[in-house]
């Protein structure tokens, strides 16, 4: 374990409260309206149904994981593909992290360029993001989990402010009539919160071989994955009660525009800035963790001593990816909520099957020598 590039040690709890926050990264401001523009006052069902479907899929990634508890998913999946056809499954699970990074990116991008500063330029927000991001990876995953740690109490408190102002504005006829879309409609709808963000939690495969207590991860990982799960289930149906399930589909943000419902007398207005602060804090863990994962599993694939060489080029290409990864925000609408689900059924689900398959059905390498072949890779 020695020789592996990442040094730091992380404990279960860290990794549950990075599941978390990763989960509800950019999907707390996105989901809702990919949700009800498929299922109507149906999105709250579609939401559940997602979640369910969500907790099977960190099932599979932790019987995955647990199956190599000293190795990252792209030192097995050479490990169980064989050499060549490994390095190509692993430049095409690169190729996703990094995409993913760059979506996550132009998304905070789009947030303050549409809502908070229209007036400044989508390309000055995103590099001081990524500089702040650059920085965390640059420290190593120990000071990202502890930095989670600090900010989790923050992020819970406006959460539940943000709950608890809402309920006196529910209108609970807007639920109705209940089923209309039909089965098809909620499990088409369900997709939208299995892509983002349970498939593309395949990222914190990365981060695995790094927890401590191997027992204590899987059920560290369903914990994070779940609460995550229960917070966007909640907003979703804020956003049909108080939004109604039409006004929610039509806004790109919807979850900021009801923060703007809530009023309590005279003086407790404006309270919005709170959903953009915890969608910050958030999405700052989950552009640092899918970052993190590229340039971790790039020094891997090329079998460097460390990765901070990478840092500054990756995070320039990223950049420049950013911008050009969807031309507009309506663009965009259309890409989460048709062509995002599909790309992530192939890294999020597909490509893992495949490789708990194969290695179910290939012999057990000796226990003795099992984390021998990794250190050998690495030097």
């Amino acid at each position: 374990m020695g020789e592996m590039i990442e040094k730091g040690k992380i404990n279960p709890r860290q990794f549950s409260i990075l599941t978390l926050l990763f989960s509800l990264g950019s999907t707390i401001l996105i989901v809702p309206s990919a949700l009800t523009s498929i299922a109507k006052q149906d999105g709250w069902i579609a939401a559940v149904a997602g979640v369910a479907g969500g907790m099977a899929v960190i099932f599979l990634y932790s019987m995955l994981g647990s199956r190599y508890p000293d190795q990252s998913l792209m030192q097995y999946t050479e490990a169980i593909l064989g050499r060549w056809l490994g390095k190509v499954a692993c430049a095409l699970f690169l190729s996703y992290f990094f995409i993913l990074s760059a979506l996550v990116l132009r998304n905070v991008g789009d947030f303050i360029t549409t809502i908070v500063m229209p007036e400044t330029p989508i390309q000055v927000v995103h590099a001081l993001f990524l500089l702040a991001a650059v920085m965390g990876v640059s420290l190593g995953l120990e000071v990202i989990a502890r930095s989670s740690e600090i900010f989790l109490p923050w992020i819970a408190v406006l959460i539940i402010v943000l709950i608890v102002f809402l309920i006196p504005q529910i209108q609970l006829d807007r639920i109705q009539p209940m089923f209309e879309t039909g089965v098809k409609g909620i499990i088409h709808g369900s997709l939208s919160v299995l892509s983002i963000p349970y498939m593309e939690l395949v990222v914190l495969l990365m981060v695995y071989p790094y927890v401590t207590k191997p027992k204590k991860i899987r059920s560290a990982f369903m914990k994070g994955g779940l609460l995550g799960g229960v917070i966007v289930i909640v907003v979703t149906i804020l956003c049909v009660f108080v939004l109604g399930w039409d006004f929610t589909a039509r806004h790109t943000f919807p979850s900021y525009t009801l923060a703007k419902k809530i009023q309590v007398g005279e003086f407790l207005q404006r309270i919005e800035v709170l959903v953009a602060i915890i969608w910050f804090l958030t999405i700052f863990f989950k552009l640092a963790l899918c970052f993190y994962a590229s340039i971790l599993g790039m020094a891997q694939l090329f079998r460097l001593r460390t990765y901070r060489p990478l840092l500054v080029p990756s995070s320039i290409v990223l950049g420049v990816l950013s911008i050009v990864v969807y031309p507009n925000i309506v663009y965009f609408r259309v890409f989460a909520a048709e062509i995002w689900p599909f790309y992530s059924l192939t890294f999020g689900l597909f490509m893992p099957l495949l490789l708990l398959t194969v290695s179910a059905l290939k012999p057990k390498p000796p226990a003795d020598g099992s984390s021998a072949e990794p250190k050998e890779k690495i030097h």
